[in-house]
């Protein structure tokens, strides 16, 4: 299986592709997760990217697209992916296909988690991080047992730079202006699935595992 994963920040699309990838047992490629890696380890990259993070805006192209072309060369990858993150631009969708075009595969399903804005809004400035174990809490919709602290764990709980209100409206607008278009792409060349990612996380699980399993069958 060979997977996009698109939703704008917030839509839950992460939650769903770890999901996805433990029950069909191929790899999620998060860049988001790769990035905040690079960042907590104070590697060049990280520091460069870091920048563009805390102000809700994409990390350049060049940059993602080398992080993606390394990670699909893993032996793991040989086998199908999960792709939650990029692409994020018109080039990286047309770096994606000429990575693929080299190997001879093709992307074979895009999904689309739609969420309304005023609700990735609450989403993402009411979400709190571990530190420690990296494990994600709600102040409202799914909080931690111990206030400020991982029910997992034990380990402090903060709230992403990128997760402050302001911040997350300018990285919807950035999504709206950059990324949204993409849908289109990928709808014109019929790979595209829209999913409704306001409901419960098991309905839209459900749908998403109809959508796989569809694919597998088709395969």
């Amino acid at each position: 299986m060979r997977i996009v994963l698109l939703g704008a920040p917030g839509a839950g699309k992460g939650t769903q592709a770890r999901m996805l990838s433990h029950t069909y047992a191929i790899p999620q490629i998060s860049t988001g997760d790769m990035l905040r890696a690079a960042v907590k380890a104070g590697t060049r990259l990280g520091l460069e990217a870091k920048r563009y993070m805390d102000a809700g805006n994409l990390v350049p192209d060049a940059v993602m697209i080398g992080l993606i072309r390394e990670r699909l060369a893993e032996p793991d990858a040989d086998g199908g992916f999960l792709l939650d993150g990029f692409p994020r631009t018109e080039p990286q969708a047309e770096a994606l296909d000429a990575m693929l075009g080299e190997i001879a595969r093709e992307l074979q399903l895009v999904i689309d988690v739609f969420v309304p804005e005023d609700d990735l809004v609450e989403r993402l400035s009411g979400r709190r991080v571990c530190r420690d174990c990296g494990a994600s809490f709600h102040v409202h919709f799914n909080p931690s047992s111990e206030e400020g602290r991982c029910s997992a764990c034990g380990g402090e709980l903060y709230q992403r730079a990128d997760d402050a209100a302001d911040t997350v409206r300018n990285r919807l607008r950035v999504y709206q202006e950059q990324t949204r278009p993409i849908s289109a792409r990928y709808d014109r060349a019929g790979l595209l699935r829209r999913v409704d990612g306001g409901r419960s996380m098991e309905a839209v699980q459900a749908e998403l595992a109809t959508l796989l399993d569809g694919l597998k069958v088709a395969r």
